[in-house]
């Protein structure tokens, strides 16, 4: 929209570019963000991405409520397995996790044959279920930022930690993915040790004040 001519002889002249003027007119696009709601404009929405996923059907949910996508999913059934917290492994709640999930599936199996279409709803949220998702860059940037930030839930974290990933190695658009600054890799052990230091702080800080 900055110039006045065709399309075609504008991306003839990005072809004529070398990879280094590229990426400096990309840098100049997206500017200094100084946080995650300072996003580039519609330029990024040139630009696809199409992902098979394979996640629990709660992170789903969350997933699901993304509107400038499109999202397709499998019939949820307990067919994928379930995914147990690490936390409840820690609390020593295993087994009883695990009781809980299999009668989740035999409820399944006994309405399947009757009610195929009402079945799904006996299926607990840690099930898996498979789907599709298409959005462009632009909205990937969106998406990916807000979705592996610490204070979302892990299973989607690590949904979204993943595709930043592929959408660098696998589709080869690091220039893109370098945009994506707010994209969160942290592991729930390196929020578990920043917490602990916060906690150690707040005493630190309270017992100074005490004196």
């Amino acid at each position: 929209p900055y110039v006045n001519e065709p399309e075609e002889t504008i991306e003839d002249r990005v072809r004529s570019m070398t990879v280094d003027e590229r990426i400096s007119v990309m840098k100049a696009y997206v500017g200094e963000r100084t946080n995650r709601r300072h996003k580039p404009g519609r330029a990024l929405e040139r630009t696809f991405y199409r992902f098979d996923v394979l996640s629990d059907y709660g992170a789903f949910r969350d997933l699901q409520r993304h509107r400038m996508m499109t999202i397709e999913w499998q019939k949820l059934t307990p067919h994928h397995g379930y995914i147990r917290p690490e936390s409840v492994d820690a609390a020593g709640m295993s087994s009883q996790f695990d009781a809980v999930m299999d009668r989740s599936r035999r409820l399944y199996d006994d309405l399947f044959e009757q009610f195929p279409h009402q079945s799904s709803y006996a299926v607990s949220l840690a099930y898996r279920v498979r789907y599709s998702m298409q959005f462009n860059a632009r909205e990937a940037m969106h998406l990916l930022e807000l979705r592996s930030g610490p204070q979302g839930h892990p299973t989607y974290r690590t949904v979204a930690q993943q595709m930043h990933e592929q959408l660098s190695e696998v589709a080869g658009h690091r220039a893109l993915a370098a945009m994506m600054q707010y994209v969160d890799h942290s592991t729930e052990a390196d929020l578990e040790r920043l917490e602990a230091e916060r906690r150690a702080e707040e005493r630190r800080a309270s017992q100074g004040g005490s004196r």
